[in-house]
């Protein structure tokens, strides 16, 4: 159901590279209310995911960018405002990849060229396009900007690797652009901390389907899905949410403020427990558990 929440704003949506992709759902989010906007990404993925056809369906174009370049950043902007006829109003940056990740390499034995990649491409991004939107005052006041993350900023998960540290860094940055961007234009600037969702970025990391079975398990009201990030990304694109700014906020069912469920209690016991017939209650070192 639409609820015109969006209508007659103006937006940039990077990162929506194929139907799984959370910018994917936003952008048709966006579209059914009201929203007119453009897509970016890089030119790699461009060409090899379905962006295009997005752009077609959502009647818009695709605007080619690497979001690490200053240079391709000022151009998206000047092409947006053109293409959309004004300021633009909200802004999506889904924007995550890790090099060590991809190549299997453990936290404790990365590659420093590698991780300089991490944090360019899922953090310093986004410091990026706040930095050159301000430059060229490119959004206007009580525009808002959202990034996803996800709660592996604040807590160690296995397997998140560097992405981890990324994700610390780009809430950070909406901290620190927050205060600035919101004293000057009223431009607000928020994290949204997702649940795991098997996007292409997501099904890279070790370990995924565990963690989405263990964060589902877990949450009071489960995983969110990508469809409901949407929703939400949406209610802070609107004039319903002008006074939310600097904030990271968790779209994850409630698992960031969960310790225990008893749930996970009962199978951490039965965990414990030898299954064999030796009779102990506690961990034997000769056979296996449940």
């Amino acid at each position: 159901m639409a609820y015109n929440l969006l209508k007659g704003k103006r937006g940039i949506i990077f990162g929506a590279l194929n139907s799984s992709s959370i910018a994917w759902k936003v952008a048709q989010r966006a579209y059914e209310e009201g929203a007119i906007f453009t897509l970016s990404n890089t030119g790699v993925a461009m060409r090899m995911g379905d962006t295009a056809q997005l752009a077609e369906e959502c009647k818009t174009v695709a605007i080619e960018a690497d979001a690490t370049s200053v240079k391709d950043l000022e151009n998206l902007f000047d092409e947006s405002i053109k293409a959309l006829g004004g300021k633009i109003d909200f802004i999506l940056h889904s924007i995550g990849m890790s090099p060590n990740v991809r190549k299997g390499r453990h936290y404790s034995d990365l590659d420093y060229n590698f991780l300089e990649k991490t944090l360019d491409i899922s953090a310093v991004s986004f410091h990026k396009v706040l930095q050159v939107a301000r430059k060229k005052d490119a959004i206007n006041p009580w525009g808002s900007v959202v990034a996803l993350s996800y709660v592996a900023a604040q807590r160690t998960f296995y397997g998140y690797n560097d992405m981890a540290d990324a994700k610390a860094l780009l809430e950070s940055i909406a901290r620190s652009f927050g205060y600035i961007y919101g004293r000057e234009r009223n431009v607000r600037i928020n994290t949204v901390s997702q649940s795991p969702t098997m996007t292409t970025a997501g099904s890279g990391v070790k370990g995924i389907g565990n963690l989405l079975d263990f964060g589902d398990r877990m949450s009071p009201l489960g995983n969110a899905t990508a469809e409901e990030c949407a929703d939400y990304c949406i209610t802070l694109f609107s004039d319903l949410t002008k006074k939310v700014t600097m904030q990271n906020l968790f779209h994850d069912g409630g698992f960031s403020s969960m310790g225990m469920s008893m749930r996970a209690l009962t199978q951490y016991e039965k965990g414990l427990d030898c299954n064999c017939e030796c009779g102990r209650d506690e961990p034997c070192d000769d056979h296996k558990y449940d």
